[in-house]
């Protein structure tokens, strides 16, 4: 992918989070150090790797979800590494989120239209324009605009998954969380939604941090890959370079680990993964 370079949009510099230890005075345990990367406007960065290497607290960190012991993260050049409830509240116009779970990221008794509307009203936009702009999102992400007036129940996760993606685009945000935002859906449905991301982004010029366990996912997506183990930054360059000839030996372990179709290259990917695994 081609992006244009402007100047950063998203600056995390030698980032640090910690968590409470467990017992009595017990030690806080770090579980990222020293993480740094730049997003540029309409650039995505994919950050990789298995449960707990830390990748999600990084886009929660960003969010302002969890503290930040130390280090700093700018936005547009303003430095919000501990940004306030008010602060955090204007940055939601610039900074939104998809989440993991299509099936609990919906209030199930609001339908299609009030969940839309309710960031445009939030932010101040007349009742009237946001129920009028519900329609031109739904066709944004490729839904029907009858959908407005029925439930998420209704709906398939990969429907679902593009209903919060219509709620995260509502405001016109320039940055977006995506926190494992396929994983949840079939093969098909992921290819589907992954090229409904490419699309926005192209129309929209926005940006995304887009966290994922399978390094076959954000190839597709990504103009950067960066992968984390146990909260150290073990490799970071372009997707192409990262996804296709890795070079530290955990990122070649997670790109062994993706399946493939082909019944006779999964099985030379495990013996691959065996060797590797041995010669460790």
């Amino acid at each position: 992918m081609d992006v244009v370079r402007n100047e950063p949009l998203l600056e995390v510099e030698r980032l640090c989070v910690d968590f409470p230890g467990r017992g009595f005075r017990a030690k806080p345990n770090r579980v990222l150090r020293d993480v740094s990367f730049v997003i540029r406007p309409g650039e995505t960065l994919g950050l990789v790797g298995e449960s707990g290497s830390g990748k999600t607290t990084i886009g929660r960190a960003v969010l302002g979800l969890v503290p930040v012991s130390a280090g700093t993260v700018r936005f547009d050049g303003r430095d919000i590494t501990r940004a306030g409830r008010a602060e955090r509240r204007r940055l939601s116009q610039d900074v939104q989120v998809v989440f993991q779970d299509p099936y609990t990221s919906l209030n199930p008794s609001m339908t299609i239209e009030s969940i839309l509307t309710e960031p445009l009203t939030a932010a101040g936009t007349d009742a009237q324009e946001a129920r009028r702009r519900v329609g031109a999102l739904l066709d944004r992400v490729h839904l029907p605009a009858d959908a407005a007036h029925r439930l998420p129940r209704e709906f398939s996760g990969g429907q679902r998954q593009r209903i919060a993606i219509a709620r995260a685009i509502a405001l016109g945000p320039r940055l977006i969380v995506c926190d494992e935002p396929v994983s949840a859906l079939d093969l098909t449905t992921q290819a589907r939604v992954l090229e409904l991301f490419t699309e926005i982004q192209e129309n929209t010029g926005v940006a995304y941090l887009f966290v994922s366990h399978d390094l076959g996912v954000v190839r597709h997506v990504s103009h950067n890959v960066m992968v984390l183990y146990r909260g150290d930054v073990v490799e970071h360059g372009r997707a192409e370079q990262v996804t296709a000839d890795p070079r530290h030996p955990y990122t070649r372990k997670l790109l062994m680990s993706a399946p493939v179709p082909d019944p006779a290259a999964q099985r030379l990917r495990r013996e691959e993964r065996r060797a590797l695994a041995q010669s460790a």
